[in-house]
């Protein structure tokens, strides 16, 4: 079997940390969901899991942003700047026109982004955490 290259081991290790991040994104949509429901705001949790999706593709428009801005020879900062603040001014506004148009329930499309970000942050912080005892122990 041949070995991977470095660069097909960033992509697999991208793809692994998305899907993993996609995964954690969908049984925090479920259990969002079943808390809106016994509370009472069944459609709350619909909106809440959209917000959660929208976060979620940000994320992924972000992680293939970043690939292409890595193969380019001589990138522009500015360019890849503008870029993701277009594309986070773009899921913003369809997140508080989803929440003006159906209050009260559409608020949950906000806490969902919300919750994203907690998410992104604690699924990206576990491994990394992980390879730094490895490292540690190493020594």
């Amino acid at each position: 079997m041949a070995e991977a290259s470095p660069t097909n081991m960033s992509a697999i290790t991208e793809a692994a940390d998305l899907r993993r991040l996609a995964v954690t994104t969908a049984g925090t949509a479920v259990a969002g969901a079943v808390v809106c429901a016994l509370i009472g705001h069944p459609v709350a949790g619909v909106f809440f899991a959209v917000g959660l999706l929208l976060g979620l593709l940000n994320a992924y428009l972000l992680r293939r942003s970043a690939g292409m801005y890595a193969t380019v020879v001589a990138p522009q900062k500015s360019r890849f700047a503008l870029g993701a603040l277009g594309r986070l001014a773009l899921i913003s506004m369809i997140a508080l026109v989803i929440a003006w148009y159906t209050l009260p329930d559409g608020l949950a499309v906000l806490a969902g982004l919300a919750v994203f970000q907690l998410v992104m942050i604690v699924v990206t912080l576990i491994p990394l955490l992980r390879d730094l005892r490895e490292s540690g122990n190493e020594s």
